[in-house]
């Protein structure tokens, strides 16, 4: 591959919640191959699974300093999903880490908030810490090293989401971009059914967790469906089967690695 077919900038692959970039079994599933292929140079993020935004900001900055690090680079394009779009925003804009990031591409990220689970938090709140608290020990076994999942559940309401965009506004030289997925039924992912059929009674077509109105921000590039009558779920967008999506060869997605691919390609075309 000829230097003009390479980015720029390494790609700094944020991963969401609930999961992180274990060796044995990553987040991203064949897209970092598939990055690597297209003339990327592919970091991770490496932060808690179910840590605050903040807390997992400050790992995030480990890791982007090490990627600039062995890359020998300036800067470097963050692809981030779900709930990893915050902890980019607030590494970029509350840590001051803009002059490091070229660009920053949000996949599904909650940057509005959820209107279910401004619902959903309206249970007791004794029983919402509890089950957190449950989610923290199982996921410190796992080893993240400062879980809080009330502090992260709890940032994904929509009066936290507001308060959270007016104190990490888009930073000045960095490009942000914004994706949006939605499964066509509930019937379309069983790991995603039943908080499909919650989300769509609250909000409407979703990809299993996040509605379009949630995960709209800078440069929305609009609601990606796929190129047969299933849609693409939450899980589907970090490639957690490890194959294509559909058959299907023309029109929309049917491998989410060629959406990444595409992600690269653009960024390549604005010389990050």
């Amino acid at each position: 591959m000829s230097s003009s077919d390479r980015l720029k900038y390494p790609v700094l692959l944020v991963h969401g919640m609930g999961f992180r970039d274990f060796k044995a079994i990553g987040y991203w599933g064949r897209i970092p191959k598939a990055l690597e292929e297209n003339g990327a140079e592919v970091f991770f993020g490496g932060q808690d699974s179910n840590g605050s935004i903040e807390s997992n900001a400050r790992q995030l900055r480990v890791s982007l300093e090490n990627a600039l690090a062995v890359s020998g680079a300036e800067k470097a394009n963050i692809i981030a999903h779900s709930k990893g779009g915050l902890e980019a925003r607030y590494l970029i804009s509350s840590m001051g880490y803009s002059g490091k990031v070229a660009s920053l591409t949000t996949v599904s990220t909650p940057h509005n908030g959820s209107v279910t689970v401004d619902k959903l938090m309206r249970f007791p709140q004794a029983a919402v810490k509890l089950g957190c608290g449950a989610c923290d020990l199982w996921f410190r076994l796992l080893g993240d090293k400062a879980p809080h999942t009330y502090e992260a559940v709890k940032s994904f309401r929509t009066a936290d989401a507001e308060r959270f965009n007016r104190e990490n506004p888009d930073a000045e030289g960095v490009y942000y971009q914004s994706y949006a997925f939605a499964m066509r039924k509930m019937s379309s992912d069983i790991f995603m059914a039943v908080p499909w059929a919650i989300v769509n009674h609250f909000e409407g077509e979703n990809d299993g967790l996040l509605a379009p109105r949630a995960v709209k921000w800078t440069n929305f590039k609009g609601v990606f469906y796929g190129s047969n009558g299933r849609g693409i779920s939450h899980c589907d967008e970090v490639d957690m089967r490890r194959h294509r999506l559909s058959s299907e060869k023309e029109g929309d997605i049917s491998d989410i690695t060629d959406f990444y691919v595409d992600i690269i390609k653009g960024l390549r075309e604005l010389d990050f």
